[in-house]
């Protein structure tokens, strides 16, 4: 596929500028999970935890693509940290369903929306009202040009 050189370093630069904002915007969050003390493959497996709504140890494990006996290690010792809680199927008692505890349950719901949009909120305050508009036009526009395959 050939673009016109133009077009080509012009994309180049957007995609520079959009990393960098989304690198910006999420140190918050990053800092956060940090001070955590999680691990690589903890974070991944909470990662894959919270956006199940329950998930047994042999579809976590597959998820992950890891050994059912890591998996079940990592689950044990963010169990006994808090995160995770593990509870019984309702359909089959044999079958254990894990999913994040009360505790990550309200620190999704409460704060970390805050940590996420409070660099952006700040951004905005001091940018220009003129700025602000401009800002939400270029990414409204850029969001449909995008969209329109």
């Amino acid at each position: 596929m050939s673009f016109p050189k133009r077009l080509a370093v012009m994309a180049e630069e957007i995609d520079v500028h959009l990393k960098a904002v989304r690198q910006i915007l999420r140190q918050p969050v990053e800092a956060e999970f940090a001070r955590g003390g999680l691990t690589g493959p903890q974070r991944s497996l909470m990662h894959v935890v919270v956006q199940s709504n329950g998930i047994s140890l042999k579809d976590l494990s597959k998820q992950m693509g890891l050994a059912h006996s890591t998996v079940s290690g990592i689950v044990d010792r963010l169990e006994k940290q808090g995160l995770l809680a593990r509870t019984a199927y309702a359909n089959d008692g044999r079958i254990t369903l894990i999913s994040a505890s009360k505790v990550v349950r309200r620190y999704l719901r409460d704060t970390l929306p805050g940590l996420t949009i409070h660099p952006l909120v700040e951004a905005l305050r001091r940018a220009k009202p003129a700025e602000r508009d401009i800002i939400l036009n270029g990414l409204r526009t850029l969001r449909r040009v995008v969209e329109k395959r």
